[in-house]
């Protein structure tokens, strides 16, 4: 094989059409999904210039939305499993930008909340943040942002 020549076959393998009733991953929602969240999640790390994962924002960002609360909930308010967000409060309660206290209505129950670090971050890059969303929806007009974001929310 000469040189390039395998690429070349990559390249037209990924755009031929299977035979009749044959299965194209490249047609596929969750694979198409998938590639744009991995875009997203470049321009994200390449952008956000503070250090921190997605998931991490995530927390920080949903804390400085609606306060206090408890891990659990956390979690479900950012789509994360009670592993996941333990790990994820764990690092960042390690970097001091949230805390973890007893919730003063009931002591079974802890709550996590952002330290004064914490929202400072966050309100510092809330501007980044939209910047990441602009350049993830770039390829699309601003009727078809609305349209996707609105599908999106339709398909959670």
């Amino acid at each position: 094989m000469m040189a390039g020549e395998g690429q070349g076959m990559k390249a037209k393998a990924a755009t031929q059409k299977p035979r009749a009733g044959g299965y194209c991953l490249d047609e596929q929602v969750g694979f198409m999904l998938r590639q744009v969240n991995q875009r997203h999640s470049s321009i994200f790390a390449e952008k956000i210039g503070c250090d921190l994962t997605a998931m991490q924002w995530a927390v920080l960002s949903k804390l400085r939305e609606i306060g206090a609360t408890s891990q659990n909930q956390l979690g479900r308010a950012t789509a994360m499993d009670v592993a996941t967000v333990k790990g994820v409060v764990d690092r960042l309660t390690g970097r001091g930008l949230c805390h973890i206290a007893a919730d003063p209505d009931d002591a079974r129950r802890r709550l996590v909340d952002l330290t004064a670090k914490g929202r400072a971050l966050v309100d510092a890059h809330v501007e980044v943040a939209h910047a990441i969303s602009d350049e993830t929806l770039a390829p699309l007009t601003a009727a078809e942002r609305r349209t996707f974001m609105s599908l999106l929310a339709k398909l959670r």
